[in-house]
């Protein structure tokens, strides 16, 4: 690594591993700011069901790529690729290092991995047509234009997959061969936090999450922007959605919601396992290895 690049440290793990508290804990030792690398904190009003920094941990450490954007303006990979380089590149300016924090993977990968997104613009009346077909379907559809992408895409992901059948339809090109890399501008350090208690933590924290509010939360989103809101369907508004139409009760909700939470938390594993080359810190101690880490790479 060259001495002369500034520093990129990214903070990544499962949902739930505790990657918030750990980033402002560092970013306040090496005094720097926080990235928000999170899919779905990008957006206004939704708070609780994206488990966003509080306002007091955002006092404590200012963080950018926060609320981007209203939840009825959906922003692309590409679009916040373009937007997240532009903010990394305004604070490389001023320090020599800069910290990003997150469980998304792909946004992740088109950071620091120099992964390039297309530039596709959203197609309305694509998006809107492919949106009327059923999930299962709409991935098989998928798998016959582009069977890569729809081997690295859930089949639940709806956002993704229309993304990607999005892409597919307007260039005549897979999805899958669009992403070209090219290597950051700047020295890499990958560090990873995934706990042993992670299904025990993200148990706790769903239940914190309807104890907080999550309910109410819902309710003002489909208030102030309606029912069929596509990011309602994601995990924790769904079911929270499902208990205000009456479709299930406040205990399955907890349940349906836990499970979706661990059944991503395994598919962000899988990913950081085989697309990162973390050094994954030890619970215990993950502060004070991550900040060893860090000094070795600016010594």
């Amino acid at each position: 690594m060259q001495p002369n690049k500034p520093l990129v440290i990214a903070l990544m793990g499962p949902t739930a591993s505790g990657k918030t508290e750990l980033a402002i804990d560092i970013a306040k030792k090496i005094k720097t700011n926080i990235h928000n690398i999170d899919s779905r904190q990008i957006y206004i009003d939704m708070n609780i069901g994206t488990a966003k920094p509080t306002p007091e941990q955002q006092r404590q450490v200012p963080h950018f790529l926060i609320d981007l954007c209203l939840p009825t303006k959906p922003i692309n990979i590409y679009e916040f690729h373009l937007l997240a380089r532009t903010s990394m590149e305004e604070e490389l300016k001023k320090r020599s290092l800069i910290l990003l924090v997150g469980g998304s993977g792909l946004y992740l990968q088109s950071l620091i991995g120099g992964l390039n997104p297309p530039g596709v613009p959203p197609q309305k009346f694509l998006r809107n047509q492919l949106n009327r077909i059923e999930k299962n379907e709409r991935h098989n559809l998928l798998k016959c234009c582009d069977p890569k992408a729809a081997d690295q895409i859930h089949p639940q992901d709806s956002i993704r997959t229309v993304r990607a059948l999005e892409v597919f339809y307007a260039t005549g090109e897979r999805f899958s061969k669009q992403k070209n890399s090219t290597p950051p501008p700047w020295k890499i350090l990958e560090l990873g936090l995934n706990p042993e208690n992670l299904d025990t933590r993200i148990k706790q924290r769903t239940e914190k999450m309807y104890k907080s509010g999550l309910i109410q939360e819902t309710e003002n989103l489909i208030m102030k922007y309606g029912n069929d809101l596509q990011l309602l369907k994601t995990i924790g508004y769904g079911e929270s959605r499902s208990i205000i139409n009456g479709k299930i009760n406040y205990e399955e909700a907890l349940e349906i919601t836990t499970k979706r939470t661990l059944q991503l938390a395994k598919r962000q594993k899988t990913w950081f396992r085989n697309k990162h080359n973390s050094k994954w810190l030890n619970n215990d101690n993950a502060l004070s290895e991550a900040l060893s880490s860090i000094y070795e790479v600016l010594s």
